[in-house]
């Protein structure tokens, strides 16, 4: 059966990315800004509300639930969640996106939880850089992550790179051969206008995945593949490698629009229709105004899905279209 989730233009959403936190103990150059003031612990969804939203979802017809943040690992009851959520039935997968500092302590309870997949940030291999663009970010933390996570026996990991021109440009080759040589996954992605910040001009920045597939060609072939996780990750492959494949996030360059399966979910407890409007929905004002009344959250998401707009305009140069930060938004 297919989703009950189907917008004004015949798309149908079976992918939720849900915010279990707006807090981090990074604060990356593109995602945030250097002194972030959090939201209260009362405006955050609890568990039980974020559980009881992905039951909705999932009865609707949601196939694939991403637990994102901030870092979704540092909120307490993370592995409880997940073991939970990946029980419902009828859900196909339930993956997390983390930047791996606390995954030497989590994978093997995430893995035993039902977590099928991870993507786990890393914009550079140099300690010192990757201290730079994470303002407090220890590389051998996040390198030992990957290593227990594989060893806790996840078989897909990815990693996600945000390429920014004279901050880590140079390094796409590395990270590829880096990809390679741990039988991982990896995608590339365009920065994206999310959030005001002062640390670099992101029209300066800003990298092309077009750009990106020159570099890695420099050193790779690369052949265009059909293959899918359900997101919006362009896939190619490298003629010889079986265990890696290259994906390119492209908002600016190449936008998902037409192709777009999903809706995100604030740690406020706010329903983004798409990444790049403003348009939502306050499904925390519901739950707890008539809490024990579900069939509330089931109208008003079939009623919000119905009016989820065509798609985004980003445009490539330095204006904030979107007030919210990424760590707001949901990875």
């Amino acid at each position: 059966m297919g989703s009950l989730l189907q917008d004004g233009f015949g798309r149908q959403i079976d992918y939720v990315r849900m915010s279990v936190t707006d807090r981090c103990d990074f604060r990356c150059v593109y995602c945030m800004a250097e002194d972030m003031t959090f939201l209260p612990r009362q405006q955050v969804l609890g568990l039980e509300e974020l559980y009881l939203l992905a039951e909705q979802f999932v009865g609707l017809g949601v196939k694939k639930i991403r637990l994102t943040g901030g870092e979704p690992l540092v909120r307490n009851g993370i592995v409880g969640l997940c073991e939970r959520i990946a029980s419902l039935p009828g859900l196909r997968e339930l993956v997390l996106t983390t930047n791996g500092s606390q995954l030497k302590h989590y994978a093997d309870g995430l893995f035993g939880a039902g977590v099928k997949r991870l993507n786990i940030s890393l914009d550079s291999l140099d300690a010192e850089r990757f201290r730079s663009i994470t303002r407090t970010g220890d590389l051998a933390q996040v390198l030992a992550g990957i290593s227990a996570a594989q060893d806790a026996g996840f078989a897909h990991i990815k990693l996600n790179v945000v390429v920014m021109k004279g901050r880590n440009d140079d390094e796409v080759p590395a990270l590829v051969d880096f990809a390679i040589a741990n039988r991982l996954d990896i995608s590339f992605i365009e920065e994206m206008p999310l959030g005001s910040i002062s640390e670099h001009s992101r029209a300066e920045a800003f990298c092309s995945s077009a750009e990106v597939r020159g570099l890695i060609e420099q050193r790779h072939s690369l052949v265009e593949s059909a293959e899918s996780t359900q997101g919006p990750s362009r896939y190619w492959r490298i003629p010889g490698v079986d265990n890696t494949r290259i994906g390119f996030i492209s908002p600016h360059s190449h936008n998902f629009c037409s192709s777009c399966n999903r809706v995100r979910l604030t740690a406020e407890g706010r329903l983004l229709l798409c990444l790049g409007n403003e348009q939502g929905l306050d499904l925390k004002a519901i739950l707890r105004r008539y809490p024990g009344e579900p069939a509330r959250i089931r109208d008003a998401l079939l009623g919000a899905i119905a009016r989820k707009p065509w798609g985004h305009d980003f445009r490539r140069n330095d204006e904030v279209q979107v007030l919210r930060f990424m760590n707001m938004t949901g990875g």
